[in-house]
């Protein structure tokens, strides 16, 4: 089986889909199925929970469908992390940083146009599925509180990246493992602030959503890269064992 890295317009081709269906189905769950009442009255929404696997799968699927080309990235803090950490090139950083940026605006402007469709929506209003804090947060949690979840659930996640990936972790099955950890992370920190982890996903619907969304990006471009660069600087040192960590590339063969 030959192990030489696609070249880059495959990987960037394969990045702009995992992250366009990662901000179109996760945020879409948000936008259009989180709350649902049918015409009786009943609620057929699917909740925090339902959002929270949403976003988990659509890493999980297009892990397996496309890691195995790019690295299943979808996320500029997890380049920048497996930079960090000795994974990935820097000089690849800025395409796939680009290709990640440009995807999700284009998964939110295919959200916005269905979610249109509906006479009452309003992006601005409903919030479009955007990240927040203080007034914006779900729960009404503090900047700190926001600062501090989002690099933590970031430092998290690139951990679960690096360790699912590692030569000495069982083959085959790093995309479950960092779809189930997304799951998670979105369990905990969605009441905080409707969970980023992502400068993309954040990106991406606060365009659309304008206003306060604009107004508090930055801790959602800030917190997810700090956060991935402190597990990338740190990974080796704390778990690693002189061995490389495979990209997902070969992480997803069993």
């Amino acid at each position: 089986m030959s192990t030489s890295t696609p070249a880059m317009p495959r990987r960037i081709a394969a990045e702009f889909l995992g992250t366009f269906w990662l901000v179109f189905a996760g945020c879409g769950s948000a936008v259009l199925a989180a709350a649902f009442l049918n015409p009786a009255g009943l609620d057929l929404g699917i909740g925090f929970l339902g959002v929270a696997l949403a976003f988990g799968l659509t890493v999980l699927t297009m892990a397996y469908a496309v890691g195995h080309v790019s690295g299943g990235h979808f996320n500029p803090a997890v380049t920048v992390g497996l930079a960090a950490a000795g994974q990935f090139r820097w000089r690849d950083a800025p395409a796939y940083i680009v290709t990640q940026v440009v995807a999700a605006i284009a998964g939110a402007g295919v959200l916005f146009v269905i979610a249109s469709g509906r006479p009452a929506f309003d992006a601005v209003e409903s919030g479009f599925a955007t990240n927040g804090y203080g007034d914006r947060s779900p729960g009404g949690y503090s900047l700190l509180a926001a600062l501090i979840t989002e690099v933590v659930m970031t430092a998290v996640f690139l951990f679960v990246i690096l360790g699912a990936t590692d030569t000495r972790a069982p083959r085959g099955f790093a995309p479950l493992a960092i779809g189930l950890g997304l799951t998670l992370i979105h369990l905990v920190s969605i009441p905080v602030t409707n969970t980023s982890v992502n400068p993309a996903r954040s990106l991406g619907p606060a365009l659309f959503a304008g206003g306060g969304a604009l107004g508090q990006l930055w801790l959602f471009l800030v917190a997810p890269v700090a956060g991935a660069l402190i597990a990338g600087f740190t990974y080796g040192g704390l778990l690693g064992q002189n061995e490389p960590s495979a990209p997902l590339e070969s992480a997803t063969l069993a």
